[in-house]
């Protein structure tokens, strides 16, 4: 039983790494884009906009779909077809050729965040989750270490239209593995088949089976900004370390060291907040945050550099916290569309932020557009406060 767990968890992990390689090779190509295209910083909001909004705009779907279909063929599918939308992205001549095959690109990537989670959730049922959904989250950020800073060293070579070709043919073939290998793990894990004798006499308060509708607004809402501080941050950052003297493919290893941090803090923010507690793990890391962009900004390259890994362990680790959280507050046989909901309206929320980043931007400059993004981030820690009657947190030493 805790073998086939664990397949099943590598095989989360390694959809994770691909489609998070998708996302965050984005952030390499945006000031290749800017420059070859001729767009303002409101356009390159836009373009990242585009394909975070159509993977929110999934999330639900994806969800209620594999209730009747399964998640091992939505996540192949869905995987192949944003290996396809990188294809067709070496190919466009435009800024509105660009907007639409990322659209496609990322309608497939829709599936990967709640299917994945689902299953994890469901194979460490009565296990460590929280430490298990922390290790998924790990793997997404060693795809964002791994994949654009290989592709900006592949870009320079070869340009970023062969490098971005090149990662969508391996996206179709890890498609195609992923669906043999979750075919012979039969799909439905352990857990599932046991879910009656685990289930508590529960009112569930609405059709996503929520247990706890209040902990999940407030979950929700933190998720939301926390989210949206991400990818506004990692939009502009590229910009910002241009301007302090950084190359592109400088870019790219800036982006490694950052995710490299991000990686271990997913991987670390799950077992401290098995320890600490939700509530003081997310205020530890949204403050930390905060502080690592103010410190960013007026840091010459070196500093920047160096100051880009431990920024990583805060910008990223919130968020293993937040996912293993859902599990507490939902239903397990509603758990796919409780996951989709939440992912869908985080996902909007990191959609939204970079187009409105970006009018911001180009109004008042990248500097001040961080500093917003540093003080937003802190509106989480108050939020937190009506978060904590929903989870339990251990006693204090």
């Amino acid at each position: 039983m805790k073998s086939r767990a664990r397949a099943v968890l590598a095989a989360a992990c390694s959809i994770h790494f691909v489609h998070d390689g998708f996302s965050d090779i984005l952030y390499v190509l945006l000031p290749i884009w800017a420059s070859e295209f001729r767009l303002t910083f409101a356009q390159v909001g836009v373009i990242r906009t585009v394909y975070s909004g159509a993977m929110a705009a999934f999330q639900i779907p994806a969800g209620l779909l594999a209730e009747r279909w399964g998640e091992r063929r939505l996540l192949a599918a869905g995987t192949a077809l944003t290996a396809c939308g990188f294809i067709a992205a070496g190919m466009v001549g435009g800024f509105l050729s660009l907007l639409a095959v990322l659209l496609i690109a990322g309608l497939g990537s829709g599936v990967q965040h709640p299917l994945s989670s689902s299953l994890v959730s469901k194979a460490y049922e009565t296990g460590p989750r929280r430490a298990a959904l922390g290790t998924y989250n790990f793997s997404g950020d060693l795809g964002k270490v791994a994949v654009p800073a290989s592709v900006a060293f592949a870009a320079l070579v070869v340009g970023w239209r062969t490098a971005s070709a090149a990662y969508g043919v391996i996206g179709l073939v890890a498609a195609v593995a992923i669906l043999g290998v979750l075919a012979r793990l039969d799909a439905d894990i352990p857990g599932a088949v046991d879910d009656s004798r685990h289930k508590e006499p529960v009112t569930v308060q609405s059709g996503w089976g929520i247990r706890d509708l209040r902990g999940f607004q407030a979950l929700t809402a933190i998720g939301m900004i926390d989210n949206a501080t991400r990818t506004g941050f990692l939009t502009f950052l590229p910009f910002a370390l241009i301007a302090k003297g950084s190359s592109v493919a400088g870019v790219g290893t800036a982006l490694a060291l950052l995710f490299a941090g991000g990686a271990a803090g997913k991987f670390a923010c799950g077992l401290v907040a098995e320890r600490l507690g939700v509530i003081r793990t997310v205020v530890l890391t949204e403050a930390a945050t905060a502080l690592g962009i103010l410190a960013l900004i007026p840091s010459p390259l070196p500093v920047a550099l160096a100051i880009l890994p431990l920024m990583g362990v805060a910008l990223n680790g919130t968020s293993s916290v937040l996912y293993g959280t859902v599990a507490d507050l939902v239903t397990a046989d509603r758990r796919s569309r409780a996951y989709g909901l939440y992912y869908t309206t985080t996902i909007a929320s990191s959609a939204l932020a970079p187009s409105l980043y970006g009018l911001l931007g180009d109004a008042a400059g990248v500097t001040v557009t961080l500093v917003i993004v540093a003080a937003i981030v802190l509106t989480t820690i108050p939020l937190c406060l009506a978060l904590r009657d929903s989870v339990a947190e251990p006693a204090r030493a």
